[in-house]
């Protein structure tokens, strides 16, 4: 496959995530959304790591995937938290925890 081919699925992916972030008010829809931004990122670091012969792209994924995960696990405990204090994981109603 060619290179623009990823570089286009990446973008798609990107854009998606980036509208999810914006839009959406639900805490897991905008973990979701930042998880398909990272995947795109992952996308790009291993077409043009091919793209050179080089591992570095991998190794660089890797690096991100093990971000996402720390990513994933803070953000579910906040969002926990958030459900916990507001009985709604609704964004919109998190600016009233500011003290």
């Amino acid at each position: 496959m060619l290179l623009n081919q990823f570089l286009l699925l990446a973008a798609v992916l990107f854009c998606f995530g980036v509208y999810g972030v914006l839009a959406r008010r639900n805490g897991i829809l905008v973990l979701m959304s930042i998880e398909l931004i990272l995947n795109s990122v992952n996308i790009n670091l291993v077409a043009f790591g091919a793209l050179r012969d080089q591992v570095a792209g991998e190794v660089f994924a890797l690096f991100t995937i093990a971000i996402a995960a720390a990513e994933v696990g803070i953000g579910l405990a906040i969002v926990l938290l958030i459900y916990r204090n507001r009985r709604s994981i609704d964004f919109a109603e998190a600016d009233l925890l500011k003290g």
